[in-house]
Order: C-alpha cells, then sequence, then structure tokens
C-alpha cells in the first residue's frame, strides 16, 4: 500500500495501482451523484466537475502527493453536493439561488434588451439556436428562455407551428418501441421469449428471408407489428 501516500518516487506498477483506484474511486463517486452531475452542468455541478477533476488529478501526476488526502476531499465534497441537492428540493429560494428561474429573452416575437444584458448574452446567440431549430423569422417567437443549464429553450407561436394529426382528427397508432432481438451478431434471448419467435424458427426465418447467418447482423429488430427487420455489418 506505499503507492496509496506520498514519496519522492513511484514505480510503473504503483503509477498504475493509483490510477485504477482513483478511476473506479470516481466512477463510485459518480454514481452515488446520479445522472444529474453527466447531463447539461448547472451551476453546482459545474462547480463540482471542477472541483473533482482537479483533485484526482494531482495525485495521478505527482508522486509526492498521496492518495488518501484525494479521496477523503471527494468525498466530502460529495456529501456538501447531496447536502445541497436536499435542500434545493426543501427550500425554493436556496434552489432559486442555486439554480435561478430561466430568463425571458423573447416574448410575444419582441426582444427583452435588458434580459439579454442580464444573462450575458448576445442577440447572436438567440439568432444561433434559432437557425439549429429551422426559425428564421423572430417575429414567429412566442417565447424563449436562457435556461439555468445555459441552454436556450424556444417556443414557436401556435399559428406557427406545425400541424399535428390530432389537429387535423386523424387517428394515430399508439407509440411502439422496436424491440431489439439481435445486436452485434448475438442473440438476446430475453427479449426473444417475448417475440413469437424462438431461437430455431428465428434462425430459419432469417436464413430464408434474407440468406444470411446470425454473426453477420449488426441488428435486428421487431415492430408493432411483430416485422423483422436486420441491418448487416
Amino acid at each position: 500500500m506505499d503507492f496509496f501516500y506520498g514519496q519522492e518516487s513511484l514505480t510503473s506498477i504503483q503509477w498504475i495501482l493509483r490510477a485504477i483506484i482513483a478511476f473506479f474511486f470516481l466512477f463510485f463517486i459518480v454514481k452515488i451523484m446520479g445522472l444529474r452531475s453527466i447531463s447539461q452542468l448547472r451551476l453546482l455541478d459545474f462547480a463540482m466537475a471542477i472541483l473533482i477533476g482537479n483533485i484526482i488529478a494531482h495525485p495521478l501526476s505527482d508522486e509526492g502527493l498521496g492518495l488518501k488526502g484525494s479521496l477523503v476531499s471527494m468525498s466530502v465534497l460529495v456529501a456538501l453536493y447531496l447536502i445541497c441537492l436536499y435542500f434545493m428540493n426543501k427550500f425554493i429560494p436556496f434552489r432559486e439561488f442555486v439554480a435561478p428561474p430561466p430568463i425571458t429573452l423573447v416574448k410575444n416575437g419582441e426582444i427583452n434588451v435588458k434580459n439579454l444584458k442580464k444573462a450575458r448574452i448576445s442577440i447572436d446567440d438567440v439568432l444561433s439556436e434559432m437557425r439549429k431549430q429551422s426559425i428564421l423569422d423572430i417575429k414567429k417567437v412566442a417565447l424563449a428562455l436562457w435556461e439555468p443549464d445555459g441552454e436556450i429553450s424556444i417556443f414557436l407561436s401556435p399559428e406557427h407551428q406545425p400541424v399535428t394529426k390530432s389537429d387535423l382528427n386523424i387517428t394515430s397508432q399508439p407509440f411502439s418501441y422496436p424491440t431489439t432481438i439481435i445486436k452485434d451478431g448475438k442473440i438476446n434471448y430475453e427479449m426473444l421469449s417475448n417475440s413469437p419467435y424462438n431461437e430455431e424458427t428465428l434462425k430459419i426465418n432469417i436464413k430464408t428471408t434474407y440468406n444470411v447467418e446470425i454473426n453477420e447482423i449488426l441488428l435486428a429488430t421487431l415492430d408493432q407489428n411483430k416485422q423483422l427487420q436486420i441491418f448487416l455489418k
């Protein structure tokens, strides 16, 4: 366990052991913090990411620093992070301080210049996000919000929104997610058990219809009508 503490020099094996421990400890920390920490970063998440990155990087590049201090520091930071999340869920003022509500940039086709300055962004940022969503006329925008994670949410006025089936009173089929039966040349037996096929009939169907073997298939799915669709490697 000498590699765990600061030393004048470390062997290659000791460096490797440090990296392995740091990797799995960081993985464990992220699992505790939850998916929120690896999605769009908000203020609290960004601060945590910067701090944890710096803390874990130093003992992996400086043999004079031990791992113990970094692991303890990271554990304390994660505890503080979880406490902050608890208070954010319980107390609205604290939540608004850490993750302030969105700022209105455009409303009913009118630009709010004051809020642009408050968000510290330019109209070019709004226009850029509009172009990404194929919106060319700002007058068509009912609402544009600057979100706490740095994204701009844009909503079109009702008269400029795409027509849907419900608008035309057209009955649509219920949503159905394709079932993956084969992936990377391997059969998913759990999914196969809920399909009209068994292993033998599946292989016969694929051989007869597509003249390929299972190991030649990149992906095979079943749609809501139990129709098989395959994609070759």
